[in-house]
């Protein structure tokens, strides 16, 4: 935000100098008996020139925007994630997410099921999860842990595909009630995620999430597989599959 507003100081800049505009070539001089003299006026003239220096002055130290990048490129470690479809596809796609986050249920909803389809059901694509809840999400280290919590009974998907789905039910009687109908031990699930057994996990992910340079949900790293994990760009935001799609084949014609 910091940033944003700085940026936004130094575009004002430029408007404030617009309305400063040069000044009209002098006039003939009036006649006395209307109000101003030749003095006068030479005053105010040489008083907006003042201004205008000043407003130049200032633009001139402003600080500059940063000049537009490209992608930022991440390498991430995936021993011990949560993986679906095939261990050795030639590319690799990490999600970090947010249960209760609007846009990771976007991304769930309308693209990851064409990325299944297209990609990880056809051995092109391995698709990893990680976690990225945040603060003002108040459910959603709750269904981090969760999601790990039914990885001990082999149930991390489905679980995911319904959180993922249902934002707006992450309180423990849901995640209790989605264990049950996944036939999971449900009391077994209960006192796994109420001990926060894995919240320096989920921690650990928010950490190598700050440290690439995620700063929104979700948040991706695409790119080639290595023995590791991934060598990819990162891309943040709920995309729809045709971006994705595009990436994906730019990316598979380098392998």
């Amino acid at each position: 935000m910091r940033r944003f507003l700085r940026y936004a100081a130094v575009a004002a800049l430029p408007v404030l100098l617009a309305a400063q505009s040069p000044a009209p070539k002098q006039a003939p001089a009036p006649k006395q008996e209307s109000g101003i003299t030749r003095d006068q006026a030479d005053q105010i003239l040489e008083e907006l020139r003042n201004i205008r220096q000043l407003l130049e002055k200032q633009q001139a130290n402003a600080p500059a925007p940063q000049q537009q990048q490209g992608p930022k490129m991440a390498k991430l470690d995936l021993r011990g994630v949560q993986m679906i479809g095939n261990k050795d596809a030639p590319l690799t796609m990490v999600e970090f997410t947010d249960y209760q986050c609007p846009f990771c249920q976007r991304f769930h909803s309308a693209t990851f099921a064409d990325l299944k389809k297209n990609y990880i059901d056809t051995g092109k694509l391995r698709f990893y999860s990680r976690d990225l809840p945040l603060d003002f999400h108040p459910n959603a280290m709750r269904a981090a842990q969760a999601g790990r919590c039914a990885a001990e009974q082999g149930q991390f998907w489905k679980l995911r595909d319904i959180m993922a789905a249902e934002p707006n039910k992450l309180d423990m009687a849901s995640l209790v009630a989605d264990a049950q109908s996944l036939k999971m031990d449900a009391a077994a699930f209960q006192a796994c995620v109420e001990s926060d057994k894995y919240k320096n996990a989920v921690q650990s992910d928010i950490m190598e999430a700050m440290k690439i340079g995620a700063d929104g949900t979700p948040a991706f790293v695409v790119g080639k597989s290595t023995p590791e994990g991934v060598d990819g760009e990162l891309v943040v935001g709920a995309l729809p599959f045709e971006m994705f799609d595009q990436k994906l084949k730019e990316m598979g014609k380098t392998n």
